[in-house]
């Protein structure tokens, strides 16, 4: 059993793989490697939809939650594993805060799923179409002072609807 040749004074935790070999044990020695996840294509798909589609996605940090609440088929983990994917590359910029990842598209990661969902360039992301405007009507600072003086034009007779003339307890009030 000899160490790794970078490694030789130090003593790490290492992954040891023993094979049975006519008889003989012998070991080598292999790198821990970053696990990876294998997403069906379905759920890669409805996931990237769904992001191009509102162009931001909210994943809850909950790794054992077996549905997305918004993605149909993906588990949350799937949907957190692919936004940290597509972050790695610069295609989104996430914020997290109170336990949720916000993921929002950045312009370079439309291009890349419009490519990878083979979309037209005039869909565009929710986020970035326009609002509709409001309709043009009357004017609301018109009808606001429309008493005259600029006193704000109230319906009925004032504040003596609501108050009786004898008053009552309290301030002013005539007992």
């Amino acid at each position: 059993l000899s160490n790794p040749p970078h490694q030789h004074h130090f003593c790490y935790t290492a992954l040891f793989v023993f094979q049975l070999i006519d008889n003989t044990t012998s070991a080598s020695y292999h790198h821990p490697q970053t696990l990876t996840m294998f997403i069906p294509k379905a759920n890669r798909i409805a996931v990237f939809s769904y992001l191009f589609r509102e162009g931001v996605c909210v994943v809850k940090k909950d790794t054992v939650s077996p549905t997305h609440p918004h993605i149909e088929g993906a588990t949350n983990l799937e949907v957190l594993n692919l936004m940290k994917s597509l972050q790695s590359k610069g295609y989104i910029r996430i914020t997290f805060s109170w336990q949720h990842h916000y993921c929002y598209l950045t312009p370079e990661g439309i291009e890349y799923l419009r490519g990878y969902l083979a979309l037209p360039a005039e869909i565009v992301p929710a986020t970035h179409k326009k609002a509709p405007s409001r309709p043009e009507g009357r004017d609301r600072e018109d009808e606001k002072f429309a008493g005259g003086e600029g006193k704000p034009a109230f319906r009925g007779g004032g504040d003596r609807e609501y108050r009786s003339r004898e008053g009552g307890f309290g301030r002013g009030g005539g007992m």
